[in-house]
């Protein structure tokens, strides 16, 4: 399976951007193989996602918003999960991989 993180590269929201760069840069920095999806360049990858998304954590009103993190077909969670599982040190068990014993998380 692949770490997939659903982004918008044509966002006009900065706060989402930087959501955005602070999940690709974590994974490169840890070096966890990922795929980055735009979903402002596919349609059917758009409509995917908001599919994939669980209803309970799609907001009341509208669309998830990107980062969307995926392992495959499993739905990982969004931004506010990916960050709370990066301050409690537990990436791996979020994204659905083993703990490599040798990798640290960025302060």
């Amino acid at each position: 399976m692949v770490i997939r993180v659903f982004i918008a590269s044509s966002s006009g929201f900065v706060a989402i951007k930087k959501k955005q760069q602070d999940v690709v840069r974590f994974l490169e920095a840890n070096k966890i193989e990922f795929e980055e999806v735009d979903i402002t360049m596919s349609e059917e990858q758009r409509q995917w996602m908001y599919k994939n998304v669980p209803p309970e954590k799609k907001p009341a009103q509208g669309n998830p918003l990107p980062p969307q993190i995926f392992n495959g077909d499993r739905y990982c969670g969004d931004y506010d999960s990916f960050f709370e599982s990066k301050e409690s040190n537990t990436v791996f068990s979020f994204l659905g991989l083993k703990p490599r014993l040798t990798s640290k998380a960025e302060p």
